[in-house]
């Protein structure tokens, strides 16, 4: 049960309905648009989705320098074990991954549009996780992870039934793409302590405090300010202006990032919370909207 448990937590259930979340909404933009959905294409391509994702996030785990604990006192030969244990999961998901692919090219619902994407989509998280590159642990971590659930994804639910691309998809994924990176960076500063102890290489390590919540600030200003122009690129206003809803949450975490950069104790659950609620709500918003309309 705690090998179970473990092996749960590091799937990284809330990054799976995150993902879960924007390839409903690359769906729900193919449906406004009156395409024709295929339900067989749309499992096919969400279960090999998170089959990829939980192979990825695995292999990360695995891949942790040895020095580093996997979980709490954990001894030298329950590491070893875990480890182990790790990389047999990993290889299984992966296997059904491939089962998963051979499937969906049998039924013909890969074809070159989503076919580029799945690749897209499985060599970033390769990348992200796997040696040499190992994004993960290089501060790019979380470029490749907005990258992902913000454009990838969205767009690759879309050509799985459009089979082409639409104006519509930037207008949406740009501005979740700098949610998603703020979102991602705000989740640094909890465990800064502990990633440079273990000597991780977060984007947060990487930029350094001073540089890093400028950045963040100007993440979220820029993606409200793209929503903002957008209808004047044919995005309807009717869709869009729900997006808005989380512009207070979004002036709270600049607010929180401000005050804890003064000194004032910071609240790491609220602004973890804070900082899913932005790019979670925004997606869910949008994602409601268009399979509404």
């Amino acid at each position: 049960m705690t090998n179970l448990r473990t092996l749960l937590r590091f799937s990284q259930p809330l990054r799976l309905f995150l993902a879960s979340l924007t390839y409903i909404l690359g769906t729900g933009i193919a449906r406004y648009l009156g395409i024709h959905l295929e339900s067989s294409a749309f499992w096919l391509g969400f279960v090999w989705l998170l089959l990829i994702q939980v192979a990825a996030y695995l292999l990360a785990e695995y891949f942790r320098p040895p020095n580093e604990p996997l979980g709490e006192a954990d001894t030298p030969s329950q590491r070893l074990r875990l480890r182990t244990l790790l990389l047999q999961v990993s290889a299984a998901v992966l296997t059904l991954v491939a089962a998963l692919t051979v499937v969906m090219l049998r039924g013909r619902f890969i074809t070159p549009s989503p076919g580029i994407f799945l690749a897209l989509i499985f060599l970033l998280l390769m990348a992200y996780s796997v040696p040499p590159l190992r994004l993960v642990n290089a501060g790019f971590g979380e470029f490749a992870l907005a990258i992902l659930f913000a454009d990838f994804i969205p767009v690759l639910a879309f050509t799985l039934q459009a089979d082409e691309f639409h104006r519509l998809l930037p207008l949406v994924t740009f501005p979740l793409t700098l949610l998603a990176v703020a979102y991602l960076l705000a989740l640094d500063f909890p465990t800064f302590a502990s990633d440079q102890k273990y000597g991780r290489r977060t984007l947060l390590i990487r930029l350094t405090w001073p540089r890093a919540i400028p950045l963040h600030h100007a993440l979220l200003l820029a993606a409200y300010v793209l929503f903002v122009t957008a209808p004047f690129f044919g995005f309807p206003w009717r869709l869009l202006w729900p997006v808005f809803l989380t512009l207070p949450l979004a002036a709270y975490q600049i607010f929180m990032l401000r005050n804890i950069a003064l000194g004032v104790k910071p609240l790491w659950s609220i602004l973890s919370a804070n900082a899913t609620a932005i790019f979670g709500l925004t997606a869910y918003l949008l994602t409601l909207t268009f399979w509404i309309r």
